[in-house]
């Protein structure tokens, strides 16, 4: 079957907003939804809006975000990296993105793509690892569908295997002074056999296979995470 070409492609990329101004507009069940995804981030969150949820509130009154007790104005923009427009008010969700264009900041308002600069994919996290899923804005049921799944098939231990790799990692690029051989080592390191190993525990294997591809101190590294993993 002949795939239509999109009207629209979107560049997917991951975006670095510590101590970085991001605005919300909105204060309901959406908006605190939104909220709760940018905490993580780092941001310095504002949240505009008359009217908030409880979770907002407390968030606003522990000093997690900024809330603005009021209606949307284009002075909110100043100095933002990006706002989310999430209210039930058509006029405001376009006013939202129209003053986002002047300024040349990336706007998203829920559910109208063709008043978003940038989209929101589904997520799937397990620690530094993250899948996202996007159907460019056509279908946002069946992302979550697919992101359901994603979640059923990949299991915690996903984390402490991504986080191990990554510290081997930068293990080699200290100690190995050779580019060729850096990179066929870093190379080695996404093993399915060794995943497969930290999946199931067994971390006499892993400190072994470490060791002869990094050296003697990546034992150190292997015995912190298997302390980790039998802590909890």
């Amino acid at each position: 079957m002949k795939q239509k070409n999109s009207s629209r492609s979107y560049y997917p990329l991951s975006v670095d907003l510590r101590n970085r101004k991001v605005v919300v507009v909105g204060g309901g069940g959406v908006a605190e939804r939104k909220v709760h995804g940018l905490l993580s981030t780092g941001a310095h969150i504002k949240l505009v809006s008359p009217e908030v949820t409880e979770a907002l509130g407390k968030m606003a009154a522990d000093g997690l975000i900024h809330h603005a007790a009021r209606g949307f104005v284009p002075e909110d923009l100043d100095k933002a990296w990006l706002v989310i427009a999430a209210t039930d008010d058509a006029e405001v969700q376009e006013l939202v993105y129209k003053e986002a264009l002047l300024q040349r900041i990336f706007c998203n308002v829920v559910d109208l793509p063709e008043f978003c600069s940038f989209i929101v994919p589904s997520v799937v996290r397990r620690g530094d690892l993250c899948l996202s899923i996007s159907t460019g804005g056509k279908s946002p049921a069946l992302a979550q569908h697919l992101r359901k799944k994603l979640e059923h098939s990949l299991g915690s231990f996903y984390g402490d295997y991504v986080s191990l790799l990554g510290e081997l990692r930068q293990l080699i690029i200290k100690s190995c002074g050779d580019p060729v051989t850096r990179k066929d080592l870093c190379r080695s390191l996404a093993d399915p056999e060794v995943m497969a190993w930290v999946r199931d525990g067994e971390w006499n294997r892993v400190e072994r296979w470490a060791v002869s591809l990094c050296g003697k101190k990546a034992a150190d590294i292997v015995l912190s995470f298997a302390k980790g993993s039998i802590e909890c």
